[in-house]
C-alpha cells in the first residue's frame, strides 16, 4: 500500500494549491505499465532515465521518431505491411505518419485477454446489470460486420447511430471499424436539428437508431426524432433498429431492420471472423468539435492515431490493462466514450453506463463502483461538486478495495476537488486529471503512475506531446498562463475535417494564430516540477457540465426566435470550479424577457440541441459588442466576467461598437448572480 503523504486535509476543507495529497509507494511504481516501457526502452536503446517521468518525456519529444515507433513495436501493432517512415518531414498540419501500413483499431481492441475473461459489464436505468465475454463480443461484433457488409456497407462508408450508452452501440462502432468504415455518432438527448447539423455534412449510408432513452426516471421517446433524421438524409439506406425503452416498440421508418433479426447467439463464429487491415490514413470516426463559429467540424481521426493514443495514453499514463477495469461516466455524445472503449486495447475492461449519475440516489454511481469491481472510476469536477453539497461520504458506505483510481476529466478541478477524495473515498488513492479533448480524441497533459499528486495539479505533460504555454509573443512560459501550444505532431491529431478538402477550416481552428503551430483554445500554466494548470478556455467554446459546446449552435436556434434580434452567450470558470453560463439578449421593442418569455427560449434550446445548451440565466442588454470585422466579442466579455481588467479584455480601437462593452464592465461589478474569480495574470 502507498502511503499518503502531505494529507493535511482530513481535518479541513481547505486545501491550498499545490499541496501534496499522495504519493505512489514503490512497489507500485516498479509494477507500473510506464516504468516497465521505460525499462524496455532503457535496453533497447542504451540509455538510462533514472526512473525519472520528465526525462523519459523529454527524451519522447526529443526523438520523436525513436518515441512513435517504439511504441509501435512495443505495444505490438499488427499491419498486413511495414510502414516506410514513422513520420514524413512535412510541417504541420500536413503530416503523415506510418505510410505503408495497414491496420484495424477493432482487431486490436478484441485482441487482449483469454477468451472467457469480462470485457464489457453494461447497465442502465433501463436494464439491470450484464456483462460479455472477450469471446462473446467478439462474436456479436463479427456478426454484426457480416450483417453490415451483407447490406453494402464497404470500407470508407459512413455509419452513424442516434444510440444512448449502451452494449449495442458499442458492438455497432466496432463491427463499423472492423470493415473499414467510418463511424460517427450522437447522443439521443440531442435534437433533430443539432444531429442533422452534424450528419447531414457527412452522407451517412446506415443508421443505428434506438426509440429514446430514460433519464432521471423519465422516458424521452425518440421515434420522432429518428424519422426526421433518416427522412432529412437521403443518404441513408439501410436503418437498424433497437427497441429499448419498449421491446415491442415499432421502427418509424418502413423497411427498417431489427436488431434482434440481425444478430442472434451462435456456437461458433459467423464466416467472416477477419478483420479489414485499411491505410494509416484511412477514417476511423468522425467526431464534432463545438460548432463555435458555424456547423459543427466533423474531425476526421484514422486507425492508427485513435490505436497509439489509446496506448499511450490508457495503457501508459493511466496504467490501465489486464486485470484493471474502467467507468467513465459519459454519452455517445462525448469524446470520452471513444476513449472509453479504447480502454479494451489494454486488456482491461469497460463499464458501460445509461442514465442520470445521481438516481434514484445521489451515490448511485458509487454503489456501481463497488458491486462491479472498478479499478479506475473516471468523473467530472462537475459530478464531485454534487457529491460535496449532499454531504455524501462514499469510504463509508462502499466497498472500495478495488478503487485505486479516480480520474478528472471534463473541466478543470480545484484543489478542493481533488481533497475531497482523501478524505471522502479512500487516503490511499490516484486521483488524477487529464485535459485535452475531441481534437485529438486523447489527452495532452494527464497523470503519471510515477508522480505524486498535489492538489489542483495534472501532474504531467503525456508522453509524446511537445506541449508549452506561450505569451502572446509567441514564447514559452514556465509559471505563468499562457495559450496551450503543441509545437510537434502526434498521432491522433485529425487528418482532416470532413469536406474540407484544401484543409482551410482545418488551419484556420489550429494554426492561424501561430502558423504551424497547433493552438489548442486553453489557458495553461505548467510549474517548475512539470506540473500543468488548466485555466479555462482561450477562446469562446462553451464547457457545460464538461461537454464543449459551440456558441453557433446555441446562436442558430435562439436568433430565430420571434422578439429576438441578437444575443451573446458565454461560460465563465469560477472560483468554485463551478461555471456560470449567462446569455444576453437583444429583444425587439415591445419584448419583455419575462418568465414566459425565457421559458419559451429555453424550451427551443433543450428541444432543438439539448439540456446542455440552456444557459443559466438570461439578460436583456441594448447592443452586443462587436469587432471591427463583425465578429461578437464572446471571448472579451467573458474575461470581463471571469474578473480581467478592462483594459486587458478588450481593445476599443477594435470595436466596432466600444460602448456596448460597458454593460458588462459594470455587470461583473454589480452582479450578484455568480461570485467573480479573482484576475490570475
Amino acid at each position: 500500500m502507498s502511503a499518503a503523504r502531505g494529507n493535511k486535509t482530513s481535518a479541513s476543507n481547505t486545501t491550498e494549491e499545490g499541496e501534496l495529497l499522495w504519493a505512489p509507494s514503490p512497489d507500485r511504481i516498479d509494477r507500473s505499465h510506464m516504468m516497465a516501457f521505460m525499462r524496455w526502452v532503457e535496453h533497447a536503446r542504451g540509455l538510462r532515465f533514472n526512473d525519472d517521468y520528465e526525462s523519459l518525456r523529454r527524451w519522447s519529444v526529443e526523438h520523436l521518431d525513436d518515441f512513435w515507433g517504439d511504441c509501435w513495436r512495443y505495444f505490438g501493432v499488427m499491419s498486413d505491411t511495414p510502414y516506410r517512415q514513422v513520420l514524413n518531414d512535412a510541417a504541420m498540419p500536413d503530416v503523415q505518419w506510418f505510410e505503408g501500413a495497414r491496420v484495424n483499431y477493432a482487431e486490436h481492441l478484441l485482441r487482449p485477454g483469454d477468451a472467457d475473461e469480462i470485457a464489457v459489464v453494461h447497465l442502465s436505468e433501463v436494464r439491470e446489470a450484464a456483462s460479455l465475454s472477450r469471446a462473446q463480443l467478439r462474436h456479436a461484433v463479427t456478426t454484426m460486420a457480416l450483417r453490415l457488409r451483407e447490406f453494402g456497407i464497404e470500407p470508407g462508408d459512413r455509419v452513424v447511430s442516434y444510440m444512448p450508452n449502451i452494449v449495442e452501440t458499442t458492438i455497432a462502432f466496432l463491427a463499423t471499424a472492423a470493415i473499414g468504415a467510418v463511424w460517427s455518432s450522437a447522443a439521443p438527448e440531442f435534437g433533430a436539428k443539432t444531429v442533422l447539423d452534424r450528419f447531414s455534412q457527412i452522407e451517412p449510408k446506415l443508421i443505428f437508431a434506438t426509440d429514446g432513452y430514460r433519464f432521471g426516471g423519465r422516458d424521452y421517446g425518440r421515434c420522432d426524432e429518428v424519422r426526421c433524421i433518416v427522412e432529412s438524409l437521403p443518404s441513408i439506406k439501410q436503418v437498424i433498429w433497437i427497441p429499448y425503452l419498449n421491446a415491442d416498440s415499432q421502427p418509424p421508418i418502413a423497411g427498417a431492420h431489427r436488431w434482434s433479426d440481425l444478430i442472434g447467439e451462435r456456437d461458433t463464429d459467423p464466416p467472416i471472423a477477419d478483420f479489414i487491415r485499411v491505410p494509416h490514413d484511412h477514417p476511423l470516426w468522425i467526431v464534432y468539435s463545438s460548432g463555435t463559429t458555424g456547423l459543427p467540424k466533423p474531425i476526421v481521426h484514422t486507425h492508427v492515431g485513435a490505436l497509439l493514443e489509446a496506448y499511450v495514453l490508457l495503457q501508459l499514463q493511466f496504467d490501465l490493462g489486464s486485470g484493471k477495469r474502467m467507468f467513465f461516466y459519459t454519452t455517445t455524445g462525448w469524446i470520452m466514450w471513444n476513449i472509453l472503449l479504447s480502454g479494451l486495447a489494454t486488456g482491461a475492461s469497460v463499464v458501460l453506463y445509461d442514465g442520470h449519475p445521481a438516481y434514484p440516489q445521489p451515490d448511485s454511481l458509487w454503489k456501481m463502483v463497488s458491486e462491479h469491481d472498478v479499478t479506475l472510476f473516471g468523473v467530472s469536477p462537475t459530478y464531485v461538486q454534487l457529491m460535496q453539497r449532499d454531504g455524501l461520504t462514499p469510504g463509508d458506505c462502499f466497498d472500495l478495495s478495488k478503487l485505486d483510481t479516480i480520474l478528472l476529466s471534463g473541466s478543470p478541478a480545484t484543489p478542493e476537488i481533488f481533497s475531497w477524495f482523501y478524505r471522502n473515498v479512500k487516503t490511499d488513492l490516484w486521483v488524477a486529471s487529464t485535459s485535452g479533448g475531441t481534437d485529438i480524441a486523447g489527452g495532452f497533459v494527464g497523470p503519471s503512475p510515477l508522480l505524486p499528486v498535489y492538489a489542483g495539479e495534472i501532474q504531467c505533460r503525456v508522453l509524446g506531446t511537445d506541449i508549452h504555454a506561450w505569451n502572446d509573443a509567441g514564447e514559452p512560459v514556465m509559471g505563468e498562463v499562457g495559450e496551450l501550444v503543441c509545437v510537434q505532431p502526434i498521432p491522433s491529431m485529425p487528418v482532416y475535417f470532413w469536406g474540407d478538402l484544401e484543409h482551410k477550416r482545418y488551419r484556420e481552428s489550429y494554426f492561424e494564430r501561430f502558423p504551424g503551430i497547433w493552438r489548442h483554445g486553453d489557458f495553461l500554466k505548467i510549474n517548475e516540477r512539470g506540473g500543468c494548470y488548466i485555466h479555462g478556455r482561450s477562446d469562446s467554446t462553451l464547457n457545460r457540465y464538461g461537454v464543449r459546446i459551440g456558441t453557433a449552435e446555441i446562436y442558430r436556434v435562439v436568433e430565430q426566435i420571434e422578439g429576438v434580434v441578437d444575443s451573446l452567450v458565454v461560460c465563465c470558470d469560477l472560483e468554485s470550479g463551478e461555471f456560470f453560463m449567462p446569455m444576453f439578449l437583444v429583444l425587439k421593442d415591445g419584448i419583455a424577457l419575462n418568465d414566459s418569455f425565457i421559458s419559451r427560449v429555453a424550451t427551443r434550446l433543450r428541444t432543438d440541441c439539448s439540456p446542455r445548451h440552456v444557459p443559466d440565466k438570461f439578460y436583456s442588454i441594448a447592443e452586443v459588442p462587436y469587432t471591427l470585422s463583425g465578429k461578437k466579442m464572446e471571448v472579451p466579455v467573458r474575461k470581463i466576467l471571469m474578473g480581467w481588467p478592462p483594459n486587458k479584455a478588450a481593445n476599443p480601437g477594435a470595436m466596432k461598437n466600444p460602448d456596448a462593452i460597458e454593460y458588462f464592465v459594470r455587470f461583473a461589478a454589480e452582479s450578484e448572480d455568480y461570485k467573480m474569480p479573482q484576475f490570475r495574470d
